[in-house]
């Protein structure tokens, strides 16, 4: 009985691919504020909103980046723990995550158009209110 009372999460598309939309320009923008490891950057994307994802394709995705030259890794070893790679941004990164807030910008005035026209606000009385 207990097994027909579970209730089971719908897989959500267009969630999972939000996701991996926003996937490298939000690692970009940790990166720019410090290097890190790949566990590290994980885990932080919960703080974006974003939901956990499968290691593997964070791991993959962060590979692809950095043969794309957008990140540079390099090896850390300490003693007593385990060598892990860290993480950083280049310059190719940085160009690409400024490409990416300028569309992004963009996107959002789109946006605030939309809703303006969808709520019956009117774009040329909310300039003259401001």
């Amino acid at each position: 009985m207990a097994e027909q009372n579970r209730v089971i999460e719908p897989h959500n598309v267009a969630t999972d691919a939000w996701s991996k939309n926003w996937l490298v320009p939000i690692v970009l923008l940790m990166l720019r504020e410090w290097s890190s490891y790949g566990y590290e950057l994980m885990e932080k994307m919960a703080t974006f909103g974003l939901a956990a994802m499968n290691p593997g394709t964070f791991y993959r995705t962060l590979r692809q980046m950095e043969k794309n030259g957008l990140v540079h890794s390099r090896w850390e070893t300490s003693e007593g723990r385990p060598a892990r790679r860290i993480y950083s941004l280049t310059e190719a990164g940085e160009a690409y995550l400024k490409f990416w807030a300028r569309s992004q910008d963009h996107y959002q005035k789109m946006m605030d158009t939309f809703f303006r026209l969808y709520t019956g606000r009117s774009p040329q009385k909310d300039n003259q209110d401001q």
